[in-house]
């Protein structure tokens, strides 16, 4: 038992002492605000279980949802970023890539498998948004151009999650010129009539969405993922009026024409087995 006191109305109260749960144990949606344990979120591929509010994953659950027990092949995991530009803000770029790399047990904003999905073999580049925001750097650009080579090279369809706050400060100019390189890289891809599926979940902004992420042969997006160029307070700010409800969301990007299909995580795998296929037959 433990005792404590009401100092303001001089009560003195017993308790019964309580085993507090541990921390992490539960998780609070952000939408319907219900809380999901965290067991059971998982086995929901992190979606809630009552609203179906899709949680923010990286890599490794993705990488999971897609290919299950099947074996997977890391690919230009070696590719390190480097510090042409000696930046240096509150932090040096080399002791903000430390310390991402110890806060998220990653050692870049993307990571590349060759896998299978039931029978059809894949390439898959995911983001993690842990990692300075999932922001495009020079690596990312790299490791997605090598990428596309690999495709090529090997007939398999190619596809990118992105989830990022856009282009990485830190690198500058030579940031924003992957834009153009994965880009150029995509439109090899297309004359060779390879299918890229890119997915976009939430947050997809700034020169990832301006590039690549927009440019699939099928642009698809979770529930509710913020897709845009700009943040909306930014919009706002700027253009000086009220934004429409829903605005930057996928369901309000799919209405006006920039996506083809919104898909559950659930659906996810299914949905990219039976494109591979069907693309397979023309």
């Amino acid at each position: 038992m433990s005792w404590f006191r009401r100092v303001k109305d001089g009560i003195l109260t017993r308790t019964e002492d309580k085993t507090e749960a541990p921390d992490g144990m539960w998780s609070k949606c952000p939408e319907c605000k219900a809380a999901v344990h965290q067991r059971a979120l998982a086995e929901n591929l992190y979606t809630c279980p009552e609203c179906t509010y899709h949680h923010r994953i990286g890599s490794k659950e993705y990488f999971n949802i897609l290919f299950g027990e099947a074996e997977m092949t890391e690919l230009f995991s070696e590719l390190m970023p480097a510090d042409p530009l000696e930046f240096e803000d509150t932090k040096t770029y080399p002791d903000r890539i430390a310390a991402s790399r110890k806060k998220s047990d990653l050692e870049e904003a993307i990571r590349v498998v060759h896998s299978a999905i039931g029978e059809e073999e894949i390439v898959v580049a995911a983001m993690d948004f842990r990692f300075i925001g999932g922001s495009m750097g020079s690596v990312m650009g790299e490791r997605l151009a090598r990428s596309i080579d690999y495709c090529m090279e090997h007939e398999l369809p190619f596809m990118i999650i992105s989830k990022s706050g856009g282009a990485r400060m830190m690198e500058g100019a030579l940031s924003l010129m992957q834009m153009a390189k994965v880009s150029g890289k995509l439109a090899l891809l297309s004359a060779r009539k390879i299918p890229y599926f890119s997915l976009l979940t939430d947050p997809t902004t700034g020169g990832v969405t301006a590039s690549f992420a927009m440019l699939g042969d099928f642009n698809i997006a979770e529930p509710n993922a913020l897709i845009g160029f700009a943040g909306p307070r930014v919009i706002k700010e700027t253009i000086g009026k009220d934004l429409p409800k829903g605005f930057q969301r996928s369901e309000f990007v799919l209405e006006h024409g920039f996506l083809d299909f919104i898909t559950h995580r659930k659906e996810l795998r299914g949905k990219i087995h039976s494109l591979i296929k069907m693309l397979k037959l023309k």
